[in-house]
């Protein structure tokens, strides 16, 4: 599963893997059939050649659909999530912040930091 910039966000699109030949090694193809706030349809190109170079098309609306029928017999496989999440860990990042004085990590989550507290003493 993909994304694509549009409209200033990032918009989940469909992912596609195309067959592989002698000038480029990965070939994959993004396509957003219409964008929730503009209603554009967006396809998106991405192939890596041999070399390691890497080159984008990006084609809006009548000409992304032409692009994508052309090319769906080339589509090899319909790329998902990932089925196995077992590379993914969580995170190792501490927040830190400065309470009374001394430095901290916040280890738990936000709402536990008591930020900006002033004693009274009368």
């Amino acid at each position: 599963m993909g994304y694509i910039h549009c409209c200033g966000a990032l918009h989940h699109c469909r992912t596609f893997e195309l067959k592989e030949d002698e000038q480029y090694k990965i070939k994959e193809l993004n396509y957003l059939e219409e964008c929730p706030i503009c209603g554009h349809t967006i396809l998106q190109l991405t192939k890596i050649d041999i070399f390691n170079q890497i080159s984008v098309y990006r084609l809006n609306n009548k000409k992304a659909k032409k692009f994508f029928e052309k090319y769906s017999k080339d589509i090899v496989k319909e790329v998902d999530k990932p089925e196995n999440f077992a590379f993914r860990t969580n995170g190792k990042f501490y927040l830190n912040y400065n309470e009374y004085g001394k430095k901290r990590k916040c280890y738990s989550n936000l709402s536990s930091m008591k930020l900006g507290l002033f004693e009274n003493n009368s």
